[in-house]
């Protein structure tokens, strides 16, 4: 198998927001969504899911325009079109789109559809735009623009409408714990930091004309990100505090202090490691933002408990649904939420 890479662009703000609003449907919305690790950026397409062993590929073209014609979603689709007569086998070929004009969608009310749900008319300009937009690239080849494989690739495309403010897009990430969703302005952050970090990877290197050999090879260029660190950065802006910083939250010292002198920098070292253990385990997320909840409520209700009466009232339950954690490190990590609501 080999691929080379081709029209890779550079963002405009409105086409980065678009991305990140996609890559956050990839990450929340899609029903693969718990298959999908890493999110890499204008690659094979402006944003590509893969899984954890690079095996499986979700490929997504996005247009931010809010009233796109059907010509002008041909015209989007190319591609897409590149990857599916390409050698890589594709699970999925997304259309992320801003808007469509009233003439596109049989049932206006659907926003995740396939060819079934497009006005006849509209799929026929689409199919035009295409093909003139795959005439004007050099990285198509002819043979292939023709009338039945085109048709083939467009049943299999899904074309998804975005009608989500960017704040919910954010507010999917917490899913089901209320009580740790923070104001409209601190969603907003977080999704443009988010967008930031994803714009920033374009910027890593130029891979225009670069032919890989495996699909794995495409993260040898870090162009991704994974859906860890998305945790982890919403994660940080909610507590304004760095999970992963060195050093001793000062609700801790107590039971650092009482370590030996000698065991304190490993038992420190041990409860950091079992919290990114904790963070990263995706089969034990639930429990994990669970947790987090639990003692978010506890540290606002009763902000004057210690660390160790927090810990005493939380369910057994609870604590079971973080088996990366001990008795130091749930500790550990109540005094990094304590800290962070506190500062």
């Amino acid at each position: 198998m080999t691929y080379k890479v081709s029209s890779s662009e550079k963002l405009r703000k409105s086409g980065a927001e678009a991305e990140t609003k996609a890559l956050l449907y990839l990450m929340n919305f899609y029903p693969d969504s718990q298959d999908i690790h890493y999110f890499i950026v204008d690659f094979f397409n402006d944003l590509t899911g893969m899984n954890r062993t690079a095996k499986i590929l979700w490929d997504l073209q996005s247009k931010g325009a809010k009233n796109s014609s059907p010509k002008s979603i041909g015209k989007e689709l190319v591609t897409l079109f590149k990857n599916f007569i390409s050698e890589i086998n594709f699970k999925a070929y997304i259309l992320f789109l801003g808007g469509v004009t009233s003439s596109f969608r049989i049932d206006n009310s659907k926003t995740s559809f396939g060819i079934e749900n497009i006005k006849k008319e509209a799929l026929e300009l689409l199919i035009e735009g295409l093909i003139e937009e795959c005439k004007n690239k050099i990285y198509i080849p002819n043979e292939q623009i023709k009338i039945d494989i085109i048709e083939k690739f467009i049943s299999h495309v899904t074309f998804i409408i975005d009608e989500k403010k960017s704040t919910d897009y954010v507010r999917s990430i917490i899913k089901m714990h209320p009580h740790l969703m923070p104001e409209d302005i601190i969603l907003e952050a977080i999704f443009n930091e988010i967008r930031d970090k994803q714009s920033s990877k374009k910027n890593i290197n130029n891979v225009e004309g670069i032919t890989i050999e495996t699909t794995e090879d495409a993260l040898d260029y870090c162009r991704h990100l994974t859906n860890n660190e998305i945790r982890l950065l919403t994660l940080q802006r909610i507590l304004n505090w760095s999970i992963l910083e060195k050093g001793i939250p000062e609700a801790f010292l107590e039971i650092y202090n009482r370590f030996p002198a000698e065991q304190r920098k490993d038992k420190l070292n041990e409860c950091q490691a079992n919290c990114c253990r904790a963070l990263f385990n995706n089969n034990c997320a639930d429990g994990f933002w669970t947790f987090f909840e639990k003692i978010y409520t506890l540290i606002i209700q009763h902000p004057q408990d210690s660390v160790t009466e927090i810990y005493r009232n939380i369910e057994d339950e609870i604590l079971d649904g973080c088996p990366d954690l001990d008795v130091h490190s749930f500790k550990y990590f109540i005094s990094i939420v304590k800290e962070g609501i506190q500062k």
